[in-house]
């Protein structure tokens, strides 16, 4: 594999020997395990309410499993390199079996649960989302537990443009900024000048002009690098092969648009309506993912898609025939980690300390080393 496809390949660092080197050296928690927790719960309504009402969204249940034959399961890449936790259910002696999956994401379930539920154009829902991740790298942002806000939001077609995508984007933000201020009016401790506070202002910035900013360096190379100037950061356009031959990150064929055509700032033809936040995580002195959201696909940006990925063999489950056949809304949504967030928020160093998962021995022997206490 080259290093760019091995960049490609996957999130987490790779190997424990370079994560130890990597955590930091002069860590002490700001907020001992039961302030810890009472801020956790504080912080987390907080972020629900004000993401509820910025963006007009319903708070509503979400399936931790799905059967398969639904195809409604979140794939999150194209290349089959992250596959969900599956099991079969013998129900009645195998008279009624179903085969069911435990979500990765309730990504392509939210767009069905739009319709269920009635949403017109400017409302939505929004999901204390929970989620089994087996093939990440456990290390110090990444665990097999996930935990999301995963949102969404029925929008018009003529809403399916990049000035739409940054406005819902702005909103978002704004509500992760108040809720680090939030944080600190609760826990003055918080307060600390090694630790600068997220800047108010978010920058939006192409994968492609990212690329040609930084044309030698891999993709999260270049992530850190525009992060030490803009340490907050809305990179657009992640899925299409950029002009290296190379998408900025695999993204799955069937939920955010990737390949429609855009314009960028010089005129150059550029593509995508879906993206990342990223900011810089003053703790752990590391690229820092929040969020990954997009406009989702249409009939025609599917098909393009599942073609562009080899997968048109998908447009035999229902939901992409619900998309195919116009028969659920139009939408913007995704998924904004609540336990990166909260490590963020409270200055954490290790994603155990906000979120309880299961680790393997050697992490928490490092962690122990580091003065870092991960919940079991």
């Amino acid at each position: 594999m080259s290093s760019k496809a091995a960049d490609l390949a996957g999130p987490g660092i790779g190997n424990y020997e370079d994560l130890e080197k990597i955590l930091p050296l002069d860590y002490s928690s700001a907020l001992s395990r039961r302030e810890t927790q009472k801020a956790i719960f504080a912080v987390k309504r907080f972020i629900e309410d004000n993401l509820c009402k910025e963006l007009n969204l319903l708070m509503v249940t979400v399936p931790l499993i799905v059967d398969i034959a639904s195809g409604v399961n979140d794939m999150l890449d194209r290349d089959g390199s992250r596959t969900p936790i599956q099991f079969h259910i013998r129900n009645d002696y195998d008279k009624h079996p179903v085969d069911a999956q435990i979500v990765q994401a309730a990504t392509k379930w939210k767009r069905v649960a739009l319709k269920e539920f009635g949403m017109r154009p400017g409302e939505g829902l929004c999901t204390d989302m929970r989620a089994v991740r087996k093939d990440y790298f456990l290390d110090h942002d990444h665990s097999v537990y996930v935990d999301q806000w995963d949102w969404e939001r029925a929008i018009t077609s003529d809403q399916r443009d990049l000035d739409f995508l940054k406005e819902i984007v702005g909103k978002i933000w704004k509500v992760l900024v108040e809720a680090e201020l939030y944080a600190q009016d609760l826990f003055p401790e918080l307060k600390n000048e090694k630790y600068p506070n997220l800047p108010e202002k978010l920058t939006f910035l192409h994968a492609e002009e990212l690329l040609r900013m930084y044309p030698q360096l891999p993709r999260k190379q270049r992530e850190t690098a525009i992060l030490q100037q803009y340490p907050a950061l809305f990179i657009v356009g992640i899925g299409y092969p950029l002009e290296d031959g190379y998408p900025h990150e695999m993204r799955a064929a069937d939920y955010d648009d990737w390949v429609t055509e855009t314009k960028g700032p010089d005129g150059r033809p550029l593509h995508g309506l879906n993206g990342d936040i990223l900011v810089w995580n003053h703790v752990t002195r590391r690229r820092h993912e929040l969020s990954s959201m997009g406009i989702r696909v249409n009939a025609e940006s599917l098909k393009k898609q599942l073609e562009l990925s080899h997968q048109l063999d998908f447009l035999k489950f229902p939901y992409h025939q619900a998309i195919v056949k116009n028969e659920i809304p139009l939408s913007i949504g995704g998924g904004i980690g609540q336990s990166r967030t909260l490590m963020l928020l409270l200055r954490k160093a290790h994603l155990g300390e906000v979120t309880v998962s299961v680790w393997p021995q050697i992490l928490k022997e490092i962690c122990a080393k580091k003065n870092i206490h991960v919940l079991e």
